[in-house]
Formats: structure tokens, sequence, C-alpha cells
């Protein structure tokens, strides 16, 4: 293969939807990218022009604009653009040009078509843009419940004005509502604080119903990003309170539209990027979860999300990276840093531990290793510094049996095959997940391909890891109801991760390894799965709606809490659901029971 088509190709293997293509696919679309170099503001394409195909950033940075000026989003590495104007008639409906020196791939129109058509991953994920994209640029078409950034902070009417001050303060806010009982009596803001009672020399122990705006203006969370807009600019006002059945639920203020407008996957992929400290990549990823509550409120679906705010954690790690080798000096000899977990999956939601390795070449010296033990260090203590907490196994490179030569790794592999005892088969499930976030990529491409080849063939290894699969069971329980949880904090809730998404993980790594399929994405492994014929298509199909459904509903109920202002997590108590949704989530976890029985029902025929 040609040095540059096999670049290309290592890149691609990194960019979805990809990275779901066959490999001798793979090298087929590679050759048909054309590249070509942009200087800084130098327009790539314009508003009501033909397009020539679809465009790839390979390097560098670009701006997407309204043909009226304003700023669609901002791209960097691995995004597309140019698909709405082909999915459209052909011709751009924005502006894109290049911010700074950027390297773009050209992936000509009849060959983006050709994909459509024939990989469901690409139909699924330009299709889904082609609906959403455009919303989710506009805060106008917005529901005003996704826009809330906080819980709303509220004071009883006898609150001396003084104590509501100190409550603003402490805050960092402008506005603080006055409530009886959660019933909104009026809001007070800083300006009234200036107006009302410095320039009037009002006692600073009046009430503060003395000086709130009575019956103020309100929304419904049902209400649009618009009527925020409109009401602000016709009334010339800053806040808007959220009422919901005469409830105070949230305050809309100018601050909370800018920054909203503000958050963005790409914006944060550049901010970490551009990062000097760990401090500053600790700031960034914080935002992460308000970046979760837009993605969700703008119905993107859950394999978009999750990888979106995946590129943050593997950005962040690359730019770790980084900063270890100027603290440490240049890697004395190549090395590869790998993620596996939801992380290597591109599954990431708004939870996420770290799980990580290191492979370094096997010409390293003792010196060497030494070396890499303190990058493992570095990079590990400013990702839990981020907020990806240490593994509670020790799966991270600062753990020396995950920090080693390739010749140890290949002799891992080989014993975790020939002898699947139950350590082995753990840590072969997490290791089938790995994925290359920084380093030289080609050290593991070989060994990936002769894992997956060894293992395929040895029938005993593949019959205990799909035992090892079966060990997460959906909650289902008698007479059409869920199996919760008995006892502790969870107590009659039931946890989407473990025994939602999990099981759905583990068939998807099943699939991959019987059928020797590359990818490592659950959904890209479904899909791979059904065309090589793996499992049928309509058992296939059933698992893909099944683990859409699951994974979706795991996302709204984190983006729930983050807008509740809680941390997210993976626990929901089926009560919080409508019927419709409880049966329809009792529906798929039958689906995927279903399906665990019949690879259960596999292993027994092979054994």
């Amino acid at each position: 293969m040609d040095r540059d088509i096999a670049s290309l190709v290592a890149f691609l293997e990194t960019v979805h939807p990809y990275d779901s293509l066959p490999r001798d696919e793979m090298a087929r679309v590679a050759a048909s990218f054309s590249r070509k170099h942009h200087d800084d503001l130098a327009v790539i394409y314009s508003a009501g022009e033909p397009l020539a195909g679809i465009y790839l950033i390979l390097e560098g940075s670009v701006e997407v604009l309204e043909p009226s000026g304003g700023l669609v989003s901002l791209l960097g590495p691995r995004n597309s653009f140019g698909e709405r104007g082909l999915m459209r008639d052909g011709v751009a409906v924005t502006t894109a040009r290049a911010t700074g020196a950027a390297e773009i791939l050209l992936l000509p129109e009849t060959e983006f078509r050709r994909l459509i058509a024939s990989y469901p991953a690409f139909e699924r994920f330009f299709h889904r843009g082609r609906h959403h994209d455009a919303r989710e640029a506009d805060i106008s078409t917005r529901k005003v419940g996704d826009l809330i950034a906080r819980p709303p902070v509220a004071v009883p009417p006898d609150t001396p004005i003084r104590a509501a001050a100190e409550v603003m303060r402490d805050a960092h806010i402008s506005c603080v509502a006055v409530a009886a009982e959660g019933r909104l009596l009026g809001i007070v803001t800083a300006r009234d604080f200036t107006n009302k009672v410095l320039a009037e020399g009002l006692d600073p122990a009046t009430p503060v119903s003395a000086v709130m705006a009575k019956d103020p203006l309100v929304l419904t969370p049902d209400s649009l990003g618009s009527d925020v807009l409109n009401m602000m600019l016709e009334h010339r006002i800053g806040h808007l309170p959220v009422v919901d059945d005469g409830r105070l639920v949230g305050m809309i203020t100018q601050t909370d539209l800018t920054r909203f407008q503000a958050v963005s996957s790409a914006l944060l992929v550049r901010d970490a990027a551009t990062a000097q400290t760990v401090a500053e990549l600790a700031e960034n990823t914080a935002r992460i979860p308000k970046l979760l509550v837009q993605l969700v409120g703008g119905n993107g679906a859950h394999e978009v999300v999750t990888r979106l705010i995946t590129d943050i954690a593997d950005t962040v790690t690359r730019r770790l990276l980084a900063m270890a080798e100027a603290e440490l000096g240049p890697a004395p000899v190549p090395y590869l840093w790998l993620a596996c977990g939801s992380q290597g999956r591109q599954e990431q939601t708004g939870v996420s531990d770290q799980d990580n390795c290191l492979m370094i070449d096997d010409s390293a010296t003792e010196a060497d290793m030494g070396y890499f033990a303190q990058m493992a260090r570095i990079v590990s203590d400013g990702l839990n510094a981020c907020g990806y907490v240490y593994c509670p196994g020790d799966m991270m490179a600062t753990n020396p049996q995950w920090c080693q030569r390739m010749q140890v790794w290949r002799g891992y592999f080989r014993k975790w095959v020939a002898v699947p005892d139950p350590m082995a088969q753990m840590l072969a499930s997490v290791m089938f997940d790995l994925r290359p976030i920084g380093g030289t990529a080609s050290l593991f491409s070989d060994l990936q391909a002769e894992v997956l080849e060894m293992a395929a063939k040895n029938s005993i290894f593949v019959a205990h890891m799909i035992a090892n699969s079966l060990k997460h069971a959906p909650p289902l329980g008698l007479l059409r109801g869920f199996a919760t949880i008995r006892s502790g904090e969870h107590k009659n809730h039931i946890d989407l991760k473990m025994n939602g998404v999990v099981p759905v993980v583990d068939l998807g790594r099943i699939y991959a390894l019987i059928g020797q399929l590359p990818m490592v994405n659950t959904r890209a492994r479904l899909e791979a799965a059904m065309e090589a014929g793996v499992i049928s298509t309509s058992g296939g199909k059933d698992l893909l709606e099944a683990y859409d459904l699951i994974a979706q509903t795991r996302l709204e109920h984190q983006a729930r809490r983050v807008r509740a202002g809680e941390r997210p997590d993976n626990f929901t108590a089926p009560s919080e659901l409508s019927d419709f949704e409880r049966s329809h989530l009792r529906d798929a976890f039958v689906v995927v029971r279903t399906m665990q029985s019949a690879v259960g029902s596999a292993r027994g025929a092979r054994s």
C-alpha cells in the first residue's frame, strides 16, 4: 500500500463513520480523497455554489457560516462538513472558510453517495445530521427546558434585602427569585438593588418583597428559545423565570443564552488542544455536562453524542501526552497510548473513569521503561484532575502490568486465549476494546489482527467469553415488571449501564470476536456483524433498535440530573418513566435477553 494512502487509512480509522468500514474498503475510500492546503481565512466554498463532495478536516480548523455571516459552527480535525448541501440538492447552504492554516480532504460526491447507499453507519450518521445540525446551531428552535443552566435560586418574601444580596453574591448570579412553597411571587435583580435600595437609601433590613418585581413575565419549559429572545428584546429585560404548572423550575438569563451558544464539542476540542496547563484542561472538561444537556436536548443520536464527548477525552489525553513529553523530553522509543472501556469504544457519557495502557517498542531499555512510568503518572494524574477518575480496578498505564513492551503484550494475549480462566476472561474482555489514542498506531494494528485470528480459532476461549458475556442480565422481573435493585442507595432503581447498556456491549464484543471484526464501537460492531452474517439481519436490527432505546434513555436520564443540578449517574426509577416509556424499555430488554439466549445456545452447540 502506498505510504500516503496508508497514512490516510490510519487517520480514517480514528474518524466515525469511516472507522466502521472493512479494511479493503477503507483503502479504496482513502484513495478517493483529494487533499488541499488552505491559508487563514481562505474560502473553501460559498453558499449557493455547487459542492464537489464532502469535506473532512485533516489538520487545522474551519468555521461554517450562515449566508448572513453568522457562525454556525467551528470545526476541528476529524470533523466533516458540506454534507448538508449534498443531502439537499448538491448546492452549499453555508459558507466554509479556514481559520488558520488547514489541510482539508475532499471525498467526491459520487463516492459519498455510494457509501451512504452501501453502509448503514454512513446513512445513519449523515441522515441524523441532515435533521439536527441546523436546529442544534440555532438557539431559537430549542425548548426552554433545555436552556436552563442550573436549578433556580429563590428566597422567601420576608428575606431581608441584605440577605438576598448575599445569596446572589455567593451564587454568582445577578437575579434571585422570590418564592413561597415553590410558587413564584416575583424576582429581584442587581439593578433593583441599585435603583430601589441604594439610590433611595432604603434600609437593608427591609423585606425583599418590598423591592421585587411582582408577577414577572414567565415562560414554560415547552416554550421555544425564540420566545426568550423576543420577550427579552421587546420588554428590555435580561431575566425570565421558567414555571411549570405554577411552580418555579428555572431562570433564563442573557448570560445563559451566551454560554449556551458558546458551548460545542468543536470548541471544547479546540480549547483542550491548546490548553497550556492541567488546570485549563480541567476547566474545559467541567463544561462537558452542559454539552451533554445540549446534545441530548437537540435530539442527537446517542452514538453521536457519546462520540462527541469521547472526542474531548481523546484530545485531553493527547494534550497530556504532549505535556508529558515537554516535561520529560522526547520519548526514547516508539510508544502507543491506548484507551479501553467506554473511551476505547467511543461511548463515553457524563460518567466516566479512565481505562488505559501503554504499549512500548521492544527496543526499550530498563531506563526507557522508567521514562514511560513517569509519562503514565503525568497523564493519569492529569486525567483524574480533569474528571476522568482513577480506575477502581487499576486498569491504567500507571500499573506496571499495563505499561509493557510489545513482546510482553503478545504474551498476555496468548496466555489469555490459551488458558481462559475467569481472570483471563475479564482482562480479555477489557483489552478487546482497545483503541489507539496517541503515539505510533502501527504498534497495535498487527497485534490486533493477530489476536483476533488466534482467539476466533480457539473454540474453548470463545465459549468462555460467551459465558462471561451472559453475566450481565437485563433487569426483567415477573409479570411485565422490572427487576429493580433491592437495597442500598439505589433501592427500587434499575442500573441502565450494567444491566442495560453493558449486556449489549458484551454481545457486540462476542460478535466481533467470532467474525474477527476490528472495530470496537458497539454500534459499529452490531452493524458489521449483520453485514458479515455473524447474526441475522432481523435479529441485528431488533438488537440495534433495543440498544438505541436503552442508550438514549440512559443519556436522557443523565441530562435530567444535570439540569436539576445533580451529578449524572446511571440509576433510574421505573416510576420516573411514563407508561409508554416503561413498556418500550421493557420490550428492549426482552430483545437483549433473547439475543443473549441465542448466543448462549450457540455456545452449547459448539461445546
